[in-house]
């Protein structure tokens, strides 16, 4: 019998990865913050209000709020149907709904419509412990073989919250990963500057670089800093849209560090990596390349400590890689 969408415990809660500092629903929050200045902003959702965080915009604004049940063709179609109205509405959904449910909804209605519609989807990759069926794990692929749309996977709620001011106020379809709940606090907020398609380098290195993506960019940064302690340096660079790919700094990067590990909350097939490899490939670049992410299977259910040790995605094997290919 399958788990409600809606129910609770441990193996639908997202890990904090032991994060000093967090933040509690952080899209919700900036989509009100967001809201408050733009009334065209609508809020819509397929029964999952409370577990995407949209319940903090819904409270606020329930004339402004679309509870549209277990339907997430009609969610993206309807929000399609209001962005052709002038609203600027944002859907929220699991990935693997979005994705597997709705992705000819999103193809024709948004993207190839250009419709200024934004998918706000939960639970990407292995943020929850409730198995193949809602582990949205090859997300990033699928989305971003779709012309015209913006796809974003941002890091913690730092950067989620800045996100979702930004892509309120762009013009056209975006596809964003969301971090829901308790969320880490990984960049300073005083600093980092989310903008589309443009890559950050957080740390920088001489020996061999890490491009990541997502949740893995606070592992990788882990991950560097265990380097550091064994007198490895290693750069890490943060690469929150994946598409538009921002080309031109992940080129440099590359030209600079023969020896690259990628690191993705997501297959690493058809994601960051695939990006990162077809770049190299296309600027004739000699790069040893070691992808760290969800090997080629569904995976399995348990909690979030456990799977993260079992398909290796942790910031000790983002080191193991890089001490892989330096040698």
């Amino acid at each position: 019998m399958s788990t409600p969408r809606g129910v609770t415990g441990s193996i639908l809660t997202s890990s904090t990865d032991g994060a000093a500092q967090t933040a509690t629903a952080p899209f919700g929050h900036a989509l009100v913050r967001a809201a408050e200045k733009n009334p065209r902003i609508v809020g819509l959702t397929a029964d999952l209000g409370k577990y995407t965080d949209i319940h903090v915009f819904a409270d606020k604004f329930p004339a402004r709020f679309f509870q549209m049940g277990m339907a997430e063709q009609s969610l993206v179609g309807c929000a399609c149907g209001l962005a052709r109205t002038g609203y600027v509405p944002f859907a929220t959904t699991y990935a693997v709904f979005a994705t597997r449910r709705a992705y000819d909804f999103i193809a024709i209605g948004a993207a190839l419509g250009r419709a200024n519609v934004k998918i706000i989807a939960g639970l990407p990759g292995l943020t929850t412990g409730y198995g193949g069926t809602h582990q949205g794990i090859e997300d990033l692929a699928l989305m971003r073989s779709i012309p015209n749309l913006t796809v974003i996977d941002p890091c913690d709620a730092t950067e989620v919250a800045q996100a979702t001011q930004v892509i309120a106020d762009h013009d056209g379809p975006v596809y964003m990963r969301l971090l829901r709940g308790v969320v880490p606090v990984v960049l300073d907020e005083k600093t980092h500057r989310f903008e589309i398609g443009r890559a950050k380098l957080l740390r920088d290195g001489t020996d061999v670089a890490i491009i990541s993506t997502g949740l893995m960019t606070g592992r990788a940064l882990e991950a560097a800093t265990e380097l550091a302690a064994t007198g490895v340096s290693a750069a890490v660079l943060h690469v929150a849209t994946i598409k538009p790919f921002d080309r031109d700094t992940v080129s440099a990067l590359l030209a600079r560090f023969p020896r690259v590990v990628t690191a993705e909350n997501h297959v690493v097939t058809g994601g960051l990596g695939s990006a990162v490899a077809d770049l190299a490939v296309e600027a004739g670049l000699k790069v040893r390349l070691r992808k760290v992410g969800i090997p080629d299977v569904f995976c399995e259910s348990g909690s979030i400590p456990y799977l993260v040790k079992h398909y290796q995605m942790g910031a000790p094997d983002i080191a193991a890689a890089a001490r892989e290919v330096l040698r």
